[in-house]
């Protein structure tokens, strides 16, 4: 106990500290959830692991930012729910693999910003110009204390699920190695097709044009 209280104040550890974990039974399969403490922010997150990665490779990994209205209300708005869905079905094949449940809500700003920003949509704004609107950047999440979180669980390469360059260099800043980024193009309708659009515009994320195209034609 004593050297573990010695470790978890030394950095990359003292970025997040572990509570506890235990089975969470899902209808991909069974996944492991531990749990987490962000002592800068007092934000809890959550990574949910799957199987054993093979030694030497790198572990499939999703970084998840909490979406209630999509992950938990299916709304079409955004395709949030969709690629966790996806995110999940994708590790239970692969074998092995962890999602990172990232308590950071509309990119930072929180459930009621959020909605505010909704109502700025609903009015013609786009996903950044509302966020401005309201005094935000278009991005407000950080991810600096993923790396405590996949310290924790011995991960230093990954196989990283995403369609936004911020999330590689994000880890790649902080001494994570990606090794490959794994497109997550999922949920594309009428009702986010403005949303995604804005995505790709204003904040690079890198979509499948073609794909994007034959969705909206359908």
């Amino acid at each position: 106990m004593e050297v573990r209280e010695h470790f978890s104040q030394q950095e990359p550890f003292d970025l997040i500290h572990y509570v506890d974990h235990a089975k969470l039974p899902t209808q991909y399969g069974t996944f492991i959830m531990y749990g987490f403490l962000d002592p800068k922010t007092g934000k809890d997150h959550v990574a949910l692991c799957y199987g054993k990665p093979k030694i030497g490779e790198p572990v499939l990994i999703r970084l998840h930012s909490e979406c209630l209205t999509g992950d938990a209300l299916f709304s079409a708005r955004c395709d949030c729910g969709f690629q966790l869905s996806k995110a999940l079905e994708n590790i239970v094949e692969n074998g092995s693999g962890i999602l990172l449940y990232l308590r950071q809500e509309g990119r930072g700003i929180g459930l009621l910003n959020k909605i505010r920003a909704y109502r700025l949509q609903d009015g013609g704004a786009d996903t950044v110009e509302a966020n401005e609107q309201l005094g935000f950047e278009a991005d407000m999440r950080d991810y600096t204390f993923c790396r405590g979180m996949l310290s924790f669980l011995g991960v230093s390469e990954v196989k990283l699920m995403t369609n936004n360059p911020r999330k590689v260099k994000a880890l790649t800043d902080v001494g994570i190695n990606v090794v490959e980024r794994v497109k997550l193009q999922e949920g594309y309708n009428e009702h986010n097709a403005h949303y995604i659009n804005t995505k790709a515009a204003k904040l690079g994320h890198m979509f499948d044009k073609s794909h994007m195209n034959l969705k909206k034609a359908e």
